[in-house]
This record gives C-alpha cells, structure tokens and sequence, in this order.
C-alpha cells in the first residue's frame, strides 16, 4: 500500500510542545485516523444490526405494544409516584 503526502495546518507552539515531550505526530496521526475509521464502521454495523432485529421482531414489539395498550405496564398499580 503506497503513501500519499498530506498537508495539515497546526500551531507552531502546539507542534513544538509536542515534540518537546517526545509525540510522533506522523504516527499519531495515523493511528487516530485508524481508530476513527474502525469506529465509524463499527457503528455504522450496528446501525444495521439494529434495523434488521427491529424489521425481524417487528410483529412480536407491535404484539407488546398492544399488550400495554390494553392491559398496561406490569406493576403499575404497585407504584406511589
């Protein structure tokens, strides 16, 4: 996998505070970039995940969803508030 150059802009002060306490921006930065990739199509999957278990389910929620219309929550006669 060949690389390409990127051109960034940062403060001079905060590239030199950086390196004064020894952060390698190159390898930071692509770490950062890997993370936010991997989390991004992490959620992007449960999104799907999600979608999909509601469009399976979605007989049995609409069967509760009428089951508490009728009948109510279960224990809500028992609560003071």
């Amino acid at each position: 996998m060949g690389k390409v150059e990127l051109k960034i802009e940062i403060d001079q002060s905060l590239l030199d505070e950086a390196r004064s306490v020894d952060i390698d921006i190159q390898t930071l930065a692509l770490d950062s970039i890997r993370r936010a990739v991997a989390m991004r199509q992490a959620a992007e999957t449960d999104v799907g995940d999600a979608k999909a278990w509601a469009e399976e389910n979605a007989a049995a929620l609409e069967m509760h969803r009428e089951r508490i219309a009728r009948f109510g929550i279960f224990g809500e006669d028992l609560r003071s508030w």
